[in-house]
Parts: structure tokens; sequence; C-alpha cells
């Protein structure tokens, strides 16, 4: 056991540990760790290729976001259900402990550069789902359709070998295990959040509540297509609830909304923190804290996009791109407002849930606590409903169309959300941390020569955009 535990710490450390060290003026260091040396150049480079797409097409992905909601096949979802199921994973803890975690560390100013890696994913969103759509297949299983990096991954190194290629390919294989990996760590992670919250706010023992989530947990997940129709409902509600409440806060503290503001743009540059040199901390707590929240480049949302049914496949990737947005700028910025907007004095030396409880209990007094440890647990439940949507693809690409193999991943990912409600294994975090890594590393080293297509699809999708706005 201590072996296991060994060999996943020292890969959570090659691939989120600083790789390298840069000086900064007035002492300070920026660590830059193998991961955002990965996924922020290669945002840039899309963003650059996409002509700035999330700026530039902010108004169209609103607009394909408000088409009919219906797919062209009954079994088949549709291009929002898709988007919605990634925003069910997408939205969890990374947007409630994440965020608090990143302004412990790095202070207001980690959420200016939280906003910056939004921007930048939302390229690379495009291009991995847009691909998904593009590389996508019957599903004959579940109806509709399946697909995702596992499957683009196939088809990239079938074409590189001149069409001679087995039932699977060794890099497609590496990134649905690293998949399944990650989500069985993730499940732990949830069922002991969700328990630590409720136990605080209700003082309700774990078993409990450990029994009762995986309880409803098995009632969605063993059903053939339970999955989306509970996501479709619960989805949109946690998230407008969440962004009410924190529009009424803001509201009841109006007057301090430009001391918040002044505070995120001073600290994201350093000018508070370069003299302790500090500067590097609030720069890369925003960023990791960014990338580990909106996932894009880490190839899980594309496993959702593939089973859009949508029109054009860049319609898709605006979707996903969108996703990102509502994720990071949207619900992350949230929870940094509940916090910024409450009194230091009122929440000094505390950290992670401690703080977001403290300062939901300021603004709204017990029922502040009781409202974050159920946004908690609609967070944390929408996220395994939705990983193991993710997981489908993955277990057909390894396994072949079988039911049992489907069932018995369900299954294992229940018994993980169990042992996980009932005790904390910190290495369990460093497991999900280590497979979304490996996912990510897998995933760029496709997307990037294969992202022609996607931006070919994106030019043709243009062309359609304007000659409907001269018709």
């Amino acid at each position: 056991m201590d072996l296991i535990v060994n060999a996943i710490e020292a890969v959570y450390k090659l691939l989120w540990g600083d790789l390298f060290v840069l000086p900064l003026p007035g002492g300070g260091t920026l660590g830059v760790s193998l991961l955002v040396l990965l996924l922020i150049p290669t945002g840039l480079f899309f963003t650059f290729r996409t002509r700035f797409l999330p700026v530039r097409l902010f108004p169209e992905m609103l607009r394909v976001t408000a088409e009919k909601r219906t797919s062209r096949e009954g079994s088949a979802i549709s291009g929002v259900q898709a988007l919605i199921v990634s925003t069910a994973t997408r939205v969890g803890m990374g947007n409630l402990i994440g965020v608090v975690a990143a302004i412990s560390a790095g202070g207001a100013g980690a959420v200016f550069w939280m906003w910056i890696t939004a921007l930048i994913g939302s390229s690379t969103a495009f291009i991995e789902a847009t691909l998904a759509q593009l590389h996508k297949e019957k599903d004959p299983l579940y109806g509709g359709w399946r697909g995702g990096p596992a499957y683009y991954i196939h088809d990239f190194v079938k074409e590189k070998r001149g069409g001679k290629l087995g039932r699977r390919s060794v890099l497609a294989v590496l990134f649905a295990v690293s998949g399944l990996i990650c989500w069985c760590g993730i499940s732990q992670v949830i069922a002991n959040s969700v328990t630590s919250a409720f136990q605080n706010a209700f003082h309700i023992q774990p078993i409990y509540t450990t029994v009762v989530l995986v309880a409803l947990s098995a009632v969605i997940v063993l059903r053939k297509n339970a999955t989306v129709r509970v996501l479709d409902v619960m989805v949109p509600i946690m998230a407008a609830c969440y962004f009410i409440i924190t529009l009424i806060l803001i509201g009841m503290n109006i007057t301090v909304l430009p001391d918040v503001f002044r505070r995120i743009f001073e600290e994201a540059f350093g000018l508070r923190q370069a003299a302790a040199g500090g500067f590097g901390a609030v720069v890369m707590n925003g960023v990791k804290r960014g990338l580990f929240s909106n996932e894009a480049g880490s190839g899980s949302a594309p496993c959702a996009a593939a089973a859009g049914d949508t029109s054009h496949p860049a319609k898709t990737g605006l979707l996903q791109a969108l996703g990102v947005f509502i994720d990071t700028v949207v619900i992350c910025s949230c929870t940094a407002f509940i916090i910024l907007i409450t009194p230091a004095e009122k929440v000094a030396g505390l950290e992670l849930m401690d703080l977001l409880q403290a300062s939901m209990e300021h603004h709204l007094g017990r029922f502040g606590v009781v409202f974050i440890a159920l946004i908690l647990w609609l967070f944390s439940f929408s996220t395994f409903v939705g990983i193991l949507f993710y997981a489908r693809s993955n277990v057909a690409y390894l396994f072949g169309d079988s039911w049992l193999s489907q069932t018995l991943y369900k299954v294992l990912a229940l018994v993980m959300l169990f042992i996980g409600g009932l005790a904390a294994y910190t290495f369990v975090w460093d497991l999900g941390d280590v497979g979304v890594g490996l996912m990510t590393v897998f995933n760029i080293i496709v997307i990037i020569p294969m992202s022609g297509q996607s931006l070919c699809a994106l030019r043709d999708y243009e062309g359609r955009m304007k000659r409907r706005k001269e018709e």
C-alpha cells in the first residue's frame, strides 16, 4: 500500500509540483508546474488561432444556447444537454473549496488570474469539443452518440500509421485508463466533502449521509438513461440558486464592492505582494485553481460533447467554450465575492470550508451555513452523476460494448463513494489530481496537431453565420 501511495505522490509532484522556479523582482519566485507549462501556452496558441474566439463569438455562444433543445434522433441528447452534463462536473468542489484555497494562498488577486485562465481555456475547450464531435460514433448500448479523446486519439494514431491499427491505440488506452482512475478518486473526495459539510452544519454522522448519498446515486446511475434527465433539472436550478444568493449578498454589501475590485486588481499585479515576495503565489494559485476548476484541456468535457446531437460540430465547441465561462467567471466568482465582501476580522485565520461557512454565517446567519452545506451536496452529487456519464465512452473503448463492464465500473465508483464518505484518505485527493493530470498530458499531445480540423469547422461555421446574416 505504501508503495502505491508513494508512486501516486511522486507522479503528482511531477505533474503539479514546480518543474522550475523563476526569480521575480522583490525577492519573490514564480514556480511553474508541468501542467501549467502545457495548458497556458496551448490555450494562448488556440486563442490566437481562433482569433480570440471567447470574446469575438460570445454573442453567438449565447444564441446557440437559446436554440431549441432537441436532438435529431430520439435517443440522442441535444448540444445544450451535453453542455449541462459537462457543467455538472465542472461546477463542483473546485468552485467552492478550490476558490477558497486559491484566495487563502494567493489573496484576492488570484481571482483575476482565474478569470484570465478561463478566457484562455475557452479556446482550448472549443478545439477539443469540436474534435469530439468530428470523431464521434454511434452508441449501440445507450443510443445516440459517444466519443471523446480516446476516440479522436485512436483516429489520429490510425491516420499516422496509414490506416493500419488494431482495435485499440496505446495512447488512447492510456487516456481512457487515466480517466477511469481519476473519476474513482474524485468519487471518494466527493463523498468525504459532503459528509464533512453535513457533520459541521447538521451534526449528522457520516455513515447516515453516506448511505443516503450512495443510495440516491445508485438509483440514478444504474438506470439506463436517467443521468441526463436528472442533470437537466438539477444543474440549472443549483447554479441559478447560488448565483441569485450571491447577487443578494452583493446587493446587501454594495458599498464595499469598489474596494473588492480594487483589491482584486491591485493584488493581481503584485502591488501589495511584490515587496513581500508573494506575487508568484498570487499568479500560480489563480492559474492552477482555474485550470483545475474549468477542466479545459483535460479531455473530460469532450466525453459529453461527443454525445451532443447538433447540426454543426462548431456549435458544440461554442457551447463547451461557454461552459468554461459559466464555471469560472460566473460560479467561481460567486464564491470569491462571498468571501471578499466579508469583513476581514470575521474570517481571520480561517481556511477552506471553515472560511466559506464563516462568511455565509456572517451574511445570512445559520441559514448561510445550511445553504452552503446543501449547495456543496448538490454540486458534489451532480459531479458524481456527470463523471459516470463521462466514463461510459471510456469503458466502451477499453472493454467493448458490454453492459457487464459498464455496470461493474458504476458499482466500483459507488463503492469508492461509500468508502470516501466514511474515511478520509489524503492520497485520494492526489489520485484524482494524478488522473486528470495524465489525461491532460495525453490529450494535449494530440489536440495540437489535430486542431486544424476544429479550425476548419470554425471557418465553415462562420461562413454560414455570414450567409445567414446576409439573408
